[in-house]
């Protein structure tokens, strides 16, 4: 797999944590952007060191983590319909970054015999205390194992996209399913907001994905994109945080209106804040 950006397609700062500046830049072929510089391996987990990052706390601060903790549970239950309508027959399921557990939590009361994965610690343990099972690493799992693999707003995090794709395939069963969640960079809301726009959450997100490259990175060695579904909520929660970062304050009805009109315009142009990616092995 030849990624070769060389672009710059937009100039972001890390609104969130270290207050540094990247670009994003372009793959013209793949329509992928890469956040440039990467950081280490070593330096990248100090960019997560935030009481802000919702994904690795359950914590209920303030307005906005209440609301997005009241989604949450309507939208885990929504994930859960979504596996087992892809795959009936209920099995193995693996969460590569599981964070704080919810979802294998939800799975694991409607009869999935579930696995996660989460590099961060304070995460983890919060869903350890949920009951939730992990490994250690995906190299300790067996061959062709798991019916399906969940990735919720993860594979922007994954420094090694083409060994990531690599072990999805090495651990999917024959017919069993990958579903991938992503922001998408041609939607309405990125357009409005640009470098304000909060799902290019950089350096976290070290790539920044479209339609275009989901399938050209997929649509090979027996994987195949099946169906691509929106993400209605992604564009409320992704607007109210680009209004706080472009104005310094959470507005909630510039917010509320902006992911209102940004799903109205995915619903004609089909580019909406969030995709849902399923992936079928043949």
């Amino acid at each position: 797999m030849n990624f070769s950006p060389n672009t710059v397609f937009i100039k972001v700062t890390d609104h969130s944590v270290s207050k540094e500046s990247f670009d994003l830049l372009l793959d013209e072929e793949l329509q992928l952007l890469k956040t440039f510089p990467q950081p280490s391996l070593d330096k990248l987990p100090s960019y997560y060191e935030s009481e802000d990052y919702i994904s690795h706390t359950d914590s209920k601060r303030t307005l906005f983590e209440k609301l997005y903790h009241l989604v949450k549970t309507n939208a885990l239950k929504n994930k859960v319909a979504l596996i087992e309508k892809e795959n009936p027959n209920k099995g193995n399921l693996l969460d590569i970054g599981a964070g704080t557990g919810d979802f294998l939590n939800q799975a694991n009361q409607s009869g999935w015999k579930c696995v996660g994965i989460e590099p961060n610690e304070k995460a983890k343990q919060i869903a350890i205390s949920k009951n939730v099972k992990f490994t250690t690493t995906l190299e300790e799992l067996a061959d062709k194992s798991f019916d399906v693999i969940t990735m919720w707003h993860v594979l922007e995090h994954v420094p090694d996209l083409e060994n990531q794709i690599k072990t999805l395939k090495r651990l999917l069963k024959p017919n069993g399913t990958i579903i991938i969640a992503v922001p998408n960079f041609k939607s309405f809301d990125a357009k409005h907001y640009k470098s304000f726009w909060a799902a290019y959450d950089v350096p976290r997100h070290l790539w920044h994905f479209s339609k275009t490259s989901i399938q050209k990175l997929f649509n090979k060695d027996d994987l195949e994109l099946k169906k691509v579904r929106p993400m209605w909520f992604d564009s409320f929660y992704v607007c109210l945080l680009s209004e706080k970062y472009k104005s310094g304050k959470m507005n909630f009805v510039k917010g509320f209106f902006y992911g209102f009109i940004s799903n109205c315009s995915g619903i004609v142009q089909k580019e909406y804040s969030s995709h849902i990616y399923i992936i079928k092995n043949k």
